[in-house]
């Protein structure tokens, strides 16, 4: 029983949650846990996501990839503290906080939420809005101006993410109607990834798409992003427990099971149809597992998660093949194909394996597995045609403003040079 309600407590991680805790006392292995938590999320973006998607891309634009990631990492996290916070976790109505925090006025070091300081709490939701914008470039990478991503992404952030992080965690609409999302299947993922399919169409495809090779340039550098990712992802996931406890180990050991079985399936589908597992493949079956597992890691029991991974393995697979072809995208990064894909997946078999009969910690009362399944398809939904609809308006008003995509010229000779003014590689 003690356990279900700590579950309970993690399930609508908001302001007004922290606030009703019975006790209100700083707690140093707490706070110190969060912070690593909080360094470890950083740490995916900037040089996770980085490392991962400029490998994929060809070398004459591996600089405006890295570029991208920076900026948008550190536009969105003075965002995040002028007004993101406040809208985001700030008491409102169903969609959107208040201006109670604008600029963290108000917030002293010394006030604390739960058992962490206010401003470690604001700098791990923070970091969780930051890597969620930074996934979006990788779909339309090769062919975007820097100016019109800039543009974008202030509009986005704006009326997508902070929204879709309110709905969910902090006192809206979703979480009230039960919606499970431990760490972020519909507020990071879905999120991101349909916003990233969006701008993929509008954005058009790369010249010589599908009429010639465009190999990723650099398969090392997509290992070595690959790796930080699965690093960082604990603090990701386990974090989102906000407590050094039960809660936060079950997140953890589900994250190392599900990532593990989904880079086995990738690697087995791929061998099967293909004839040889690729590298590129297990490291995209690392991503699988731990976007699958990403809203389910607290909420399942580990039998639940290898599962997950199983399923997202293969899945993963479908998303950045045959999908993709049915699609008829030029999803660079195959950002949709595995992030949209693979937090569908994840998001609706949290409402199946957190059933107490299949290991997981058991629904709220009176929830059975088909209405928990109900809810989270309408979480699902609900994110798609909202960020669907942001991104689309988003994109167009930077087109208006600046125009989206970079000449034929300069798109042939390479983004580094022609946005940025530098090489990676002179040689």
């Amino acid at each position: 029983m003690l356990k279900k309600l700590m579950v309970l407590a993690t399930m609508f991680i908001s302001a007004s949650v922290f606030a009703d805790d019975a006790v209100n006392v700083a707690d140093k292995a707490d706070n110190g846990f969060m912070m690593i938590c909080t360094a470890l999320v950083l740490f995916m973006s900037v040089p996770g996501i980085a490392l991962f998607y400029g490998g994929l891309l060809r070398s004459k634009n591996v600089l405006s990839m890295l570029s991208q990631v920076l900026f948008t990492f550190s536009l969105i996290s003075v965002l995040w503290i002028l007004y993101g916070y406040s809208l985001a976790f700030g008491e409102g109505n169903w969609f959107f906080g208040n201006f109670d925090w604008v600029m963290l006025s108000g917030i002293k070091i010394t006030d604390v939420q739960g058992t962490i300081y206010q401003f470690i709490w604001i700098a791990f939701q923070g970091s969780f809005a930051c890597i969620t914008c930074c996934l979006i470039p990788g779909a339309f990478a090769e062919r975007i101006k820097f100016s019109a991503v800039i543009i974008f992404m202030m509009i986005w952030f704006t009326f997508s993410y902070i929204p879709m992080a309110h709905m969910v965690w902090g006192g809206g609409i979703l979480g009230d109607e039960g919606a499970l999302d431990f760490a972020g299947g519909t507020v990071v993922h879905i999120n991101a990834a349909v916003a990233g399919l969006v701008g993929a169409y509008l954005i058009r495809t790369r010249l010589g798409f599908n009429k010639e090779a465009l190999k990723p340039f650099n398969l090392p550098y997509v290992y070595i992003g690959a790796a930080i990712l699965y690093i960082g992802w604990f603090g990701f996931n386990a974090g989102s427990a906000t407590h050094a406890d039960e809660i936060a180990g079950l997140a953890f050991i589900n994250t190392v099971a599900a990532t593990a079985a989904a880079v086995l399936a990738w690697s087995a589908v791929e061998w099967i149809h293909r004839g040889k597992p690729s590298c590129l493949g297990a490291c995209s079956g690392v991503i699988a597992g731990l976007v699958g597992i990403t809203p389910a890691a607290g909420f399942v029991g580990v039998g639940g998660a290898l599962i997950i991974g199983l399923v997202c393995g293969a899945t993963g697979v479908w998303g950045v093949s045959a999908l993709k072809r049915m699609l008829r995208v030029d999803d660079t990064c195959d950002v949709f194909g595995v992030h949209g894909v693979c937090g569908i997946v994840g998001c609706l078999l949290t409402g199946v394996f957190t059933s107490e009969s299949l290991g997981g910690v058991g629904y709220s009362e009176g929830v059975t597995m088909l209405s928990q399944i109900g809810v989270q398809a309408m979480s699902i939904v609900t994110c798609v045609i909202w960020t669907g609809v942001v991104a689309f308006i988003a994109f167009k008003i930077a087109d208006k403003l600046v125009g989206l995509r970079v000449p034929e010229e300069q798109e042939r000779e390479g983004l580094d040079i022609n946005s940025h003014g530098e090489s990676a590689f002179n040689n």
